[in-house]
């Protein structure tokens, strides 16, 4: 009974990391239960997700779903997993607020994580945590590109005021 319990654990592990874009570890000791709701709710209002699992059967559920990486000296304690669906850089970021907030106090640090397949150490997650989101990167595309127009179009007003002026 416990082994198909186990085994049912694992088979749905693996089918959200397969679905997971990246998967930031985390060592929550010291973190209180407010503070991992608070985490949980800014997550699923993100599109990801906040789970705590037994290191071994994330360790299982990694090898099955073809990672070939490994997460051993990560899988290591206490251990929860942040896992993005639609954006890569959600969890990173949520949980690096949170890390961040709780510098000093030493709870609740970043261990590492997975990009796309591959492992990450917490340096990069935390990189990828200070990258501006989709919304901001496009803004700035779409500044770049609005910038020029914009030059161009005061340029022609400029012009003609100044046919205007010496017309009068």
């Amino acid at each position: 009974m416990a082994t198909e319990f186990k085994k049912q654990q694992v088979a749905e592990l693996v089918e959200k990391i397969s679905k997971a874009q990246s998967i930031v570890l985390v060592d929550y000791r010291g973190l209180k239960v407010n503070e991992e709701t608070q985490l949980r709710k800014s997550l699923r209002e993100a599109g990801s997700e906040y789970l705590v699992a037994k290191n071994r059967l994330f360790k299982i559920a990694l090898a099955e779903a073809g990672i070939a990486d490994k997460f051993d000296d990560l899988l290591e304690g206490t251990t929860g997993f942040a896992l993005g669906y639609a954006d890569a850089v959600t969890p990173a970021k949520v949980t690096y607020d949170l890390a961040k907030s709780k510098a000093k106090a030493e709870i609740f640090k970043i261990k590492g994580g997975l990009l796309e397949g591959r492992r990450v150490e917490a340096t990069s997650v935390e990189a990828l945590a200070k990258l501006p989101n989709r919304e901001q990167l496009l803004s700035m595309v779409l500044n770049g590109m609005l910038g020029p127009i914009r030059k161009l179009a005061y340029a022609a007003v400029a012009i003609a005021d100044k046919k205007e002026a010496a017309a009068e």
